[in-house]
């Protein structure tokens, strides 16, 4: 266990970074089946509007370090084409 002051605030401080970035990368998830769901039914009108909020909150996640950036730009890359490869 934490002996020193100092391990305990780092203690605290990674229990407080792990919850909110399981809350950013839960949205994040959440967002991008929206996204997928649209694309398996062949909805690209919603499969499109639900797009936009996606990147945005993709790239949110990467900008607060939950994910790598080079996570979120394959991510969006991949969602991108799915709903572009509808007809």
């Amino acid at each position: 266990m934490a002996n020193t002051p100092q391990a305990r605030k780092r203690v605290r401080q990674n229990e407080e970074r792990r919850l909110r970035n399981k809350h950013h990368k839960s949205r994040m998830r959440t967002a991008i089946k929206k996204v997928e769901k649209a694309v398996a039914e062949g909805d690209k009108q919603a499969a499109e509007s639900a797009l936009e909020p996606a990147v945005s909150i993709v790239d949110h996640v990467a900008g607060k370090g939950a994910i790598h950036r080079n996570t979120a730009a394959r991510t969006v890359s991949r969602l991108t084409r799915k709903v572009q490869q509808l007809s």
